[in-house]
């Protein structure tokens, strides 16, 4: 076998024992909101289990949350935990919530939050064979106050539920205490 063939066979059996090891998790119960974060420069993990341990204490027993982070930026796992479909709820860079924004795949929350409160979150969408249509997508989080209570600026950082969501209605409850004033 060619070294070039061998090489390819080595990352594909690496990058598959790395994908079930992720999928894998680390057992227990499942979480009826997982959060994703992921920043421009990646997210630490002691901030997201401080973050992960203030909103516990801000939401109650039920939904329980869990707060994944991701420790540098990887737009290839970024894809993969929006197609995975486990996640309830993420946190990405500003730009990469506008790029995405562009493929209608995000859940309207004009119900939950009041869209005047985050006027930068309110985008038009047009879902393939609708018209386009205006709502409150996304909850930027600068100067946002559950980041701010565990010492994080959430600059250019935007909360979301796609719509691929297994729990939406929980993850709009979570959402609306993230984004409480």
């Amino acid at each position: 076998m060619n070294i070039l063939k061998f090489m390819k066979v080595k990352l594909f059996l690496v990058t598959m024992v790395a994908l079930m090891v992720m999928l894998a998790g680390c057992g227990g119960p499942k979480p009826d909101v997982s959060i994703f974060i992921m920043g421009q420069n990646g997210f630490p993990a002691e901030i997201g289990s401080k973050l992960e341990d203030s909103l516990k204490s801000k939401v109650g027993e039920i939904p329980t949350v869990k707060i994944v982070t991701s420790p540098i930026f990887s737009m290839e796992k970024m894809i993969v935990e929006l197609a995975a479909g486990g996640n309830g709820i993420f946190v990405l860079p500003e730009e990469q919530f506008n790029v995405l924004s562009k493929q209608a795949g995000f859940v309207p929350l004009d119900d939950t939050i009041q869209p005047e409160d985050y006027p930068n979150g309110v985008i038009e969408i047009a879902e393939e064979g609708k018209p386009a249509e205006k709502h409150l997508y996304g909850i930027p989080l600068a100067d946002n106050k559950w980041m701010k209570e565990q010492g994080f600026n959430g600059k250019g950082l935007v909360a979301f539920i796609p719509q691929n969501a297994e729990k939406i209605n929980e993850a709009k409850q979570v959402l609306k205490i993230i984004a409480q004033k």
